[in-house]
């Protein structure tokens, strides 16, 4: 029978994957036994290897040649080399990852072709895709590798989202003694300092302890505060069973620009489809009916002039500015975690790995949300209808004004508790190598979360008579470009409560994964799991003058549904240095965590998700490069809309009030390599050609058009050679990376920007890294041509991306 290799489970759980291997033990432990291992099987932080095993993605053995799913890692070596602080700065590395649509600034708003990301730390819940409100920005501090899993697997980390799983692989306590000390400073005032300590207690725990302090300014005054601190705690029971106690606190302060620069409300259908470049001012005609808003000659001679060829399709460019109130807060986050894992051998060949993880997540900010500047709209048959029109006020024309202004101030908190076990079974039948993972998991989820909103004198709520009884009072900002900002507190403009309630979500599942190791390079993957999800919902009460018919608490609402999911692939490997695999994947998850619930049984079923992938491995130069060709198709599938033929109080009980089968769906193919040739190249490159689609609801406009913010193309590449330069004792590392961003869709028909995008950017990188006996410094340098870029696509506009900047960092290692 083959020797259990070790699960992957074990190796995220019971060692580092980062242990040196000329360590020398004091017995025959099995941290022994891993470190033999890690040898074999893992190259994490090697420099002339490349990363050949899938880690904790799969929870198995399966080599990456032998895996039947799409999974990337991003080593240690790789995020060092990048000077990566945070996971958004991580996705140039991993093909099909990218910034999220309908962007708000908070958080990792990050999407897996297209579809929602489950986050995790060593496959235990980090937050996940909870929208805008519950989305801390991961740090990579205490994160030594990051695993990527395309596709459901609810099997394997229960209730989950269907684009897949981003996995961050935390540093784990080493019984070889090692304290590095860190400091960083670059542009913006930024700076930050660093610890990294871990060594034995005894020769039988060992601990580690990470810490970071770190302040910026940043770029257009969007600046980070974070401090963390990280401590673990690691004791050998006996030669076959270990437990690790580890906790962690992060609190941060991150400024929120929920903006960007927007795209100019302009809208060339109502113009006889001219764009903005071309048309004049006769062309922009009053509304005949004089519904809507009436400008004299003058006024739409200067509306016209106004105009840029990009308006009503591009965002306004205006520099470094932008429209970020000094009402607003930062986005104050405070995530505390406790965690026990625990590692136990009952054989060489049967392994249970067990962890049970609090954590608590609380969050606060105010931001604007809303501040559109309309040009010219011919809405509903109307042209320029108030308030969706050109701001005029004392028969005065502002252009470039911001009207339907909001500002929103939230407070959340998520408690949850989680417990896995895994249990990995290996055994031999017929020649046959075979491994058997049986898991249960269960979650429970708290939610808490109040909601206040300001607005300007375009919101105004009037009572069934018909009276005003709410308008709001923040000033106008008659001019984007340098706008004049409302005074004083959020608290002075009459705040009304816009939503005030508890949700809880409970999930639990059984789940059993074989895989088979046959002849002629045949390796089978078969997972089945069952999974149950149950919700309740308890209405607080919002503000009367917001809405009367949600003024008064309502009775806590339940629901639950539960199902199936599955995992089926193959490889085949014709070769040791060639692999083709297919694989086929089901998952399901609560449809709306955060969203409201009746509890009368007519409450939408869980979300499922569908993953089709056929793909090519192959590696050369002695196994120092590695290379996948994936392509791709991924659903999120019986998504809710309306039955256009129903009526209410009208429709007998056989018309359908809604149907449930619309999805959101994204085709296309995906390459990564990573290569270490040689003794000082190092390569990465990565590239997705994806197009994701809306196809929830048939009677929308938006049908089957692309969704917001996925772009077709993203390619990225980061080269890294070590010269021997300058008569230097140790090399030079030089790296130099690209990465490329297609065009990004912003579209909103419903706000009149149907044909709304954010433009394609490339930028190039650069850094010099050397390391003396126990010295290391490094320098980063991003966008070095200092590109006009925008970063991420925002809900009506885009975020602009840093100007050229600079780190320089310095270690010291004992």
């Amino acid at each position: 029978m083959k020797q259990m290799r070790l699960s992957a489970v074990a190796l995220g759980c019971a060692v580092s994957l980062s242990v040196s291997a000329e360590a020398e033990q004091h017995n025959t432990s099995i941290e022994q036994q891993a470190l033999v291992e890690v040898e074999r099987i893992t190259v994490y932080g090697r420099q002339n290897k490349v990363v050949m095993n899938s880690g904790l993605a799969t929870k198995s053995d399966m080599s990456l040649m032998e895996t039947p799913a799409a999974v990337v890692v991003v080593d240690e070596e790789l995020i060092t080399t990048q000077g990566a602080t945070e996971l958004q700065e991580l996705l140039r590395n991993i093909s099909g990852v990218t910034q999220a649509g309908n962007n708000y600034g908070i958080g990792d708003n990050i999407v897996i072709r297209g579809l929602g990301a489950n986050y995790t730390y060593d496959g235990m819940y980090g937050g996940a895709g909870l929208g805008n409100t519950f989305n801390p920005t991961r740090s990579l501090t205490n994160v030594e590798s990051v695993e990527v899993l395309k596709g459901p697997a609810t099997g394997l980390y229960g209730m989950g989202s269907a684009g897949g799983v981003i996995n961050l692989i935390e540093k784990k306590p080493q019984f070889n003694a090692s304290h590095q000390f860190t400091a960083e400073v670059g542009q913006w005032d930024s700076y930050s300092l660093g610890l990294d300590s871990t060594a034995a207690l005894t020769d039988k725990a060992a601990y580690r302890l990470v810490a970071k302090h770190a302040r910026s300014e940043g770029y257009r005054d969007i600046g980070t505060d974070r401090d963390e601190a990280y401590a673990s705690l690691k004791c050998l029971l006996s030669d076959q069973q270990d437990i690790m106690l580890s906790a962690a606190y992060i609190k941060d302060a991150i400024a929120v620009d929920s903006i960007g620069h927007p795209i100019r409300i302009y809208n060339a259908a109502s113009v006889g489809g001219k764009p903005a470049g071309e048309v004049s001012w006769q062309d922009l005609l009053n509304d005949v009916s004089s519904a809507g808003l009436q400008l004299s000659d003058e006024q739409r001679k200067q509306l016209a002039d106004s105009l840029s060829a990009g308006d009503g399709l591009t965002p306004y460019a205006f520099g470094e500015a932008g429209i970020i109130s000094p009402m607003a807060k930062d986005n104050e986050g405070e995530e505390l975690r406790f965690k026990l894992t625990h590692n136990i051998f009952f054989a060489d060949n049967l392994f249970l790995n067990q962890q049970l993880q609090y954590r608590d997540y609380q969050s606060g900010f105010a931001r604007q949300t809303g501040a559109y500047n309309y040009v010219y709209w011919n809405r509903n048959g109307v042209i320029n209808s108030d308030p969706r029109a050109p701001l005029v006020v004392d028969d005065r024309l502002y252009p470039f004004a911001a009207r339907r202004q909001e500002y929103r101030q939230v407070q959340a908190d998520e408690t949850s508790w989680q417990y896995f076990a895994d249990l990995r079974y290996d055994f031999s039948v017929a020649g046959i190598d075979n491994e058997l993972l049986v898991n249960a998991n269960f979650e429970d989820r708290n939610i808490r979360f109040k909601q206040y909103s300001i607005y300007d004198a375009d919101k105004v709520i009037k009572n069934k008579a018909g009276e005003v009884i709410y308008q709001g009072q923040l000033p106008y900002i008659f001019d984007i470009r340098s706008p004049n900002w409302a005074e004083g507190q959020f608290e002075d403009y009459d705040p009304l409560m816009t939503s005030n309630y508890n949700k809880k979500v409970q999930a639990w599942g059984v789940g059993l994964q074989h895989v088979g190791y046959f002849d002629f390079g045949i390796t089978t993957r078969i997972g089945v799991a069952f999974n149950d999800i149950s919700q309740r919902y308890e209405h607080y009460g919002v503000d009367a003058r917001y809405s009367a018919s949600l003024a008064q608490p309502t009775p806590e609402a339940d629901t639950s549904d539960d199902g199936m999911t599955y995992n089926l692939g193959i490889t085949y490997m014709p070769t040791d240095d060639l692999s083709f695999f297919i694989n086929h994947a089901k998952g399901r998850t609560a449809y709306s965590v955060l969203g409201s619930l009746k509890g009368d049984g007519a409450d939408r079923e869980d979300s499922e998700s569908i993953s089709n992938d056929i793909g090519v491995r192959f590696k050369a130069f002695d196994d120092q490069m590695l290379a996948s060709i994936v392509v791709f198709e991924s659903s999120r599938t019986n998504l809710q809309y309306n039955n256009k033929d129903y009526e209410a109080g009208v429709s007998g009980p056989d018309v359908a009030q809604y149907f449930y089968d619309g999805k959101e769906e994204t085709k296309g193919v995906e390459l990564d390599l990573n290569a270490h040739l040689g003794e000082r190249w190092a390569i990465n490159v990565n590239g997705v050609y994806q197009d994701a689609r809306d196809k929830q609801d048939p009677n929308s406009t938006s049908f089957d058009t692309r969704q917001k913010g996925v772009p077709y193309v993203t390619a990225s590449t980061w080269v890294t050679y070590d010269a021997d330069w300058f008569k230097l004792p140790s090399p030079l590392s030089v790296s130099l990376g690209a990465k490329y961003v297609d065009d990004r869709s912003t579209h909103s028909a419903s706000f009149g920007i149907p044909d709304g995008y954010v433009p394609s950017y490339t930028v190039m990188d650069a850094a010099l890294s050397y390391r003396a006996d126990s010295w290391t410094v490094q320098l980063n340098v991003n966008n070095l041509l200092d590109e006009h870029y925008y970063e991420k696509a925002m809900f009506l506009g885009g975020m602009p991306g840093a100007e050229r900047n600079a780190k320089l960092s310095l270690s010291y290692r004992l």
